[in-house]
């Protein structure tokens, strides 16, 4: 008898189940491709976004109008074309005025009167000293030529009649000395008439009837003060960089704070032709027609000085300047996209913008606020709105130069 086991029959797991476990492995493999994936590509990104934060961004300079660069604005200050301060060449009383600040007089117009009872007094006793003078040299003379008549005769001797004509002729200077005298005090009587030196108009009064008047009193206030403003001079202290610019004959526009949106010209008549220690400047004179009387001595003007355009000479905003070791530098946007630095020589300093002569041309693109750590060769990146605004600048002036 066989003992041999029966064979056992193992289950078979149905077809939909093996093909399901096919498909649960198949996605899974899949979510990991695509987890790996997503994470090298946000690796890739940030590996970008770490790269582009090392790149500094940067604006460009707009482009600066030369013309305008060149136009400076300046304070000035006008004076009369002649200002006379009057005073008193002889002492009394004013007697009577006539002329008032604002009134227009000509030359040799009475202004005041001055009543002068000792001077009046010295002019008499002068007067009286001359004619007593004359008595005396007329009797002196009269003595002298009769001795020389007794000389003649040998009646005196050559001594005494040189005596009688030596006591003539100090006799005659005598008479000289007090004529000189009263010519003087006469002189001084027509200073009792205070008149205007010349055509004008009174700016000051400062006497009034009766008041008491010294002469020669040069502390003292004057009397009056004439001024001629027909013509006015214009002052403006000029900066010693821009000196060489102030060349004979050169016209200034000027405009009054007072007298918004008119303008008024003067020309140039003279310089100090040197500079002021304390204000490191130079003062220039103008001349400017006043016919109309609208400028007032003492008023303060803004001049305008348009300064002759260099064409050698780029303008850069002063926020584009590096200082280092090297000295000025600026940096300029190169076609490679990578900044360079250019050492550069500033010729005038405008305030907010410099004038360089060395180092740039007015074909570069200027970097404004570069940063502090930007070295030459550094890789940059331009703002997009800068980038915008100078195409839109490029494309205007290529406008304006085909119309």
């Amino acid at each position: 008898m066989s003992h041999n086991p029966a064979p056992v029959q193992v289950a078979q797991k149905p077809p939909h189940l093996k093909a399901a476990g096919i498909g649960i492995a198949t996605l899974a493999v899949l979510a990991v491709a695509i987890g790996l994936g997503l994470r090298y590509h946000q690796h890739q990104q940030l590996v970008q976004w770490t790269d582009a934060q090392l790149i500094p961004s940067v604006r460009l300079s707009p482009a600066l109008d030369p013309s305008k660069e060149h136009l400076i604005t300046l304070p000035g200050h006008l004076e009369a074309w002649y200002s006379a301060p009057i005073h008193a060449r002889v002492s009394g009383y004013l007697k009577a005025w006539y002329k008032d600040i604002g009134d227009k007089v000509k030359a040799g117009d009475v202004l005041a009167i001055i009543d002068t009872p000792e001077l009046d007094q010295q002019l008499e006793q002068a007067k009286a000293v001359l004619a007593k003078a004359q008595a005396d040299a007329n009797l002196a003379n009269i003595t002298s030529r009769r001795w020389q008549h007794l000389l003649a005769s040998d009646s005196v001797s050559k001594q005494e009649a040189d005596e009688k004509s030596g006591e003539a002729a100090a006799a005659q200077a005598t008479v000289l000395a007090a004529k000189a005298d009263v010519d003087r005090l006469n002189a001084l009587e027509a200073f009792k008439k205070i008149v205007a030196p010349f055509d004008g108009v009174v700016t000051a009064r400062r006497t009034d009837v009766g008041d008491l008047i010294t002469a020669n009193n040069e502390s003292g206030p004057e009397l009056f003060t004439v001024a001629d403003t027909t013509r006015m001079r214009l002052y403006v202290p000029v900066p010693e960089v821009n000196t060489d610019s102030i060349k004979p004959g050169m016209k200034v526009a000027l405009n009054i704070p007072e007298m918004p949106g008119r303008n008024f010209q003067a020309t140039l008549i003279g310089n100090s032709n040197a500079i002021n220690q304390n204000s490191g400047s130079m003062l220039a004179q103008f001349v400017v027609d006043n016919s109309d009387g609208a400028l007032k001595p003492g008023d303060y003007a803004d001049v305008r000085l348009d300064l002759p355009l260099d064409p050698h000479l780029v303008s850069v905003p002063a926020s584009a300047l590096i200082f280092r070791d090297q000295g000025p530098q600026v940096a300029v946007l190169g076609p490679d996209g990578r900044a360079h630095l250019h050492d550069v020589h500033i010729a005038v300093d405008m305030g907010t913008t410099l004038q360089i002569d060395q180092g740039l041309t007015p074909a570069d693109r200027v970097i404004e606020n570069p940063p502090d750590s930007l070295l030459d060769g550094d890789k940059v990146r331009v703002d997009a709105d800068t980038d915008q605004n100078l195409a839109a600048q490029d494309t205007e002036k290529s406008g304006a130069s085909a119309h």
